[in-house]
């Protein structure tokens, strides 16, 4: 896929854990969010030629990113995307905490996007997060 088009799939997959939310589906909207993060991180991974590959490489980019710009509320999301992935699986998260924390996951994408290389971009803005 070309950066465009993970961004395009990340974005996609923010609004459908939205719609996933709303009908009460709460682990098809957990792995959306997870996947949200994902592509905007392989965007990046895309654009600029950093390795690609496994869940740890995915991780490794997104501590360069906070370091790089010096801001650990990118480790913060992609922790709490890490926390939607395993929710999938089991189911542990509340209705409350998924509300409350998929805010994150919407910042962790708009973060992450405004770090690929403008070419690149999409030409819409990064939508935010819902209300």
């Amino acid at each position: 896929m070309t950066p465009a088009q993970h961004v395009r799939q990340a974005r996609d997959f923010l609004a459908q854990a939205d719609l996933e939310l709303e009908a009460g589906d709460d682990l098809q909207a957990s792995e959306k969010l997870w996947g949200a993060a994902t592509h905007a991180l392989r965007a990046h991974i895309a654009a600029t030629g950093a390795r690609n590959g496994k869940h740890r490489d995915l991780k490794k980019v997104a501590e360069q990113l906070a370091e790089s710009r010096r801001d650990p509320r990118i480790l913060v999301g992609f922790a709490v995307a890490q926390k939607f992935h395993a929710n999938f699986y089991t189911g542990f998260m509340e209705d409350h905490e998924i509300k409350a924390e998929k805010v994150q996951v919407h910042d962790f994408v708009n973060r992450v996007l405004t770090d690929t290389p403008p070419a690149e971009r999409e030409s819409s803005p990064p939508s935010g997060p819902p209300q």
